[in-house]
């Protein structure tokens, strides 16, 4: 067997053993991410969180349905819809600097259904998007720009779980 191959194997292990229960609550916890209870299905809150994000004149550019691709796959997953958006005025000057960042944006949610079926919304917050992401391509972002960030993502889906 190839290093390449045995290394994906090993990494697929990993991702796997990493995702049973009880482990990824701990990290989340940790991680920087938020997530939030929706009221509404996965649809409608894909949905009313797109009508945000474009109500802010901001970009949806795709959704990334994991449970279909799972499906085609023969496998089932109960629906992770990850939202892929962003807004191009503010990240094109960054990426047209630094190249690199184009690895990391545009920003995403996570809309997906828990194991008792409710709706859950899961996204980074404004810190973490500046010290995890940002940070990593050489890009300081001032506190003031960290608290626009998490206030627009936090924003976006208190519209889109109300």
């Amino acid at each position: 067997m190839s290093t390449t191959l045995a290394l994906a194997r090993r990494a697929a292990l990993f991702i796997a053993l990493a995702a049973l229960p009880g482990a990824a609550p701990a990290l989340a916890q940790e991680s920087g991410l938020v997530t939030r209870p929706s009221p509404h299905d996965v649809r409608g809150t894909i949905d009313r969180f797109a009508a945000a994000v474009r109500a802010a004149n901001w970009v949806v550019f795709t959704e990334i349905d994991h449970a279909a691709a799972a499906q085609a796959a023969g496998l089932a997953l109960r629906p992770r819809t990850v939202v892929v958006f962003g807004n191009p005025r503010g990240g094109t000057p960054a990426m047209a600097a630094n190249p690199t960042l184009a690895l990391d944006l545009p920003m995403r949610v996570l809309v997906w259904q828990d194991d008792a079926g409710a709706t859950q919304v899961t996204r980074s917050t404004g810190e973490d998007t500046a010290t995890r992401i940002f940070a990593r391509h050489g890009i300081q972002l001032p506190p003031e720009a960290r608290r626009m960030t998490e206030a627009a993502l936090d924003g976006f889906v208190r519209r889109a779980t109300e």
